[in-house]
């Protein structure tokens, strides 16, 4: 909403609105295949805000025959200097599952972002929802990932609601029956832009995404994974291999995580 957006960017480099807007079109006429959409529900109608992210998409998709690779759902959350009390269309829980599902529901062949803002119940119910890619053990604050930062000098762009590490991230999933994956591999591959789309709105891209998903998860149990979550996960992988339709790639996948054990690392299809 450009009269919000320029309320509260009154100065600096963020204050062009339109230079921000438009900086998805910059990108892909750069030769950058895929860019991401997201808005801050909170700062504005999220009803706006909602029918403007899909018009961004669906004008993405019209100009440039890729739409977003991913669409982020983040909210105003609390941090050290706000409250979302304060923000008349803060949006609540229910509202946003609302969302969610309806902007899973008109753009089904882009990965769904959700972090560590929410809380373990609220991201539990949105991978129900459609939600794809969930971060774990995050640091919102300047040089987080390096050290600790003392509480009177806090950075923090907003407080952490789910506050577990990786690890126990990663075991939640595998409970749920979800498969973690760490895959990279469409972007090492070369499939990105219209060659990931035509893949994924034609459901094709599962035959890359599920072998791929079992490796990388097998990576992380050997590397990573505390006892417990490596035995839930092994258990995991070992289901999902009978789910693999085609033997031939079943036992690539097979010949690939026996040599994962044995030490080698990053296989991919």
């Amino acid at each position: 909403h450009k009269e919000s957006y320029e309320k509260l960017h009154p100065t600096g480099p963020k204050h062009d609105y339109a230079w921000h807007t438009e900086a998805m079109d910059r990108a892909m006429q750069g030769g950058i295949d895929d860019v991401g959409l997201g808005v801050l529900f909170g700062l504005e109608s999220y009803r706006y805000e909602f029918a403007a992210l899909l018009m961004h998409a669906e004008h993405l998709e019209a100009v440039y025959g890729v739409g977003p690779h991913t669409i982020s759902v983040p909210r105003i959350r609390r941090a050290d200097d706000i409250d979302p009390s304060m923000f008349s269309n803060a949006v609540d829980d229910e509202t946003f599952y609302k969302v969610v599902a309806c902007i899973r529901v008109a753009v089904p062949y882009t990965g769904m972002i959700v972090s560590t803002r929410e809380s373990r119940e609220c991201r539990e119910r949105l991978l129900h929802l459609g939600v794809s890619q969930i971060s774990g053990g995050s640091r919102t604050s300047v040089g987080g990932y390096c050290e600790p930062e003392p509480e009177d000098e806090n950075s923090a762009q907003f407080e952490v609601s789910d506050r577990r590490t990786l690890d126990e991230v990663v075991r939640w999933l595998i409970d749920l029956g979800y498969i973690p994956s760490f895959c990279t591999a469409c972007y090492r591959e070369g499939r990105t832009g219209d060659r990931f789309m035509s893949l994924c709105k034609s459901g094709q891209i599962q035959n890359c995404c599920h072998p791929n998903a079992l490796m990388t998860l097998m990576e992380y149990l050997e590397d990573y994974a505390s006892a417990e979550t490596k035995a839930a996960g092994e258990a995991l992988i070992l289901k999902e291999l009978g789910s693999i339709p085609s033997e031939k790639v079943r036992q690539i996948v097979v010949h690939n995580l026996e040599k994962i054990r044995n030490g080698s690392r990053d296989f991919r299809l």
